[in-house]
């Protein structure tokens, strides 16, 4: 299966907390361009999990206006900057145990999408993320490991 983990846009340094930041006009920019390269590249994405984090929904938001309709979105708490990387690829491997997505899209944060690619890699390096970058990882359930197929960020399609 497909795996996309992706970092929100760029953000506003400055909210009421860091949970309430909001994306700024670079970064609605980002996550329209990132949706687009996906709706290019035919990618279909059947479940989204996201932060409860504003920039992270936002982000979200901004790439679904863009895509193909995602069967079902879901809120995951435990998605934040200082998740645990090993409890959110616990879930991520029972959710589709029993969603049975064929893909499936995190929007997320630094550095949980950086440590949760290792996680999910057998220890594949780390890879540093951009504003809006997503990675694409090959992903065997039944293994619940995969491979970093590639890392795309805004930059790179310019």
């Amino acid at each position: 299966m497909q795996i996309f983990i992706m970092r929100h846009g760029d953000a506003n340094q400055f909210g009421l907390s860091d949970s309430q930041r909001t994306l700024t006009e670079q970064g609605e920019l980002e996550a329209s361009l990132m949706g687009k390269w996906l709706a290019s590249n035919n990618v279909a994405i059947d479940h989204l999990l996201v932060s409860p984090y504003v920039r992270a929904q936002k982000t979200a938001e901004v790439l679904m206006s863009v895509m193909e309709p995602v069967a079902q979105v879901t809120t995951l708490e435990s998605i934040i900057p200082s998740g645990s990387a090993r409890a959110a690829h616990d879930f991520i491997d029972g959710y589709c145990a029993v969603e049975k997505p064929s893909s499936l899209i995190i929007v997320a944060h630094m550095p949980i999408v950086s440590y949760l690619v290792s996680e999910m890699t057998a220890g594949q390096s780390s890879p540093i993320f951009q504003t809006a970058a997503i990675a694409e990882l090959d992903y065997d359930l039944k293994r619940m490991k995969g491979h970093l197929v590639s890392v795309t960020a805004p930059s790179d399609l310019c």
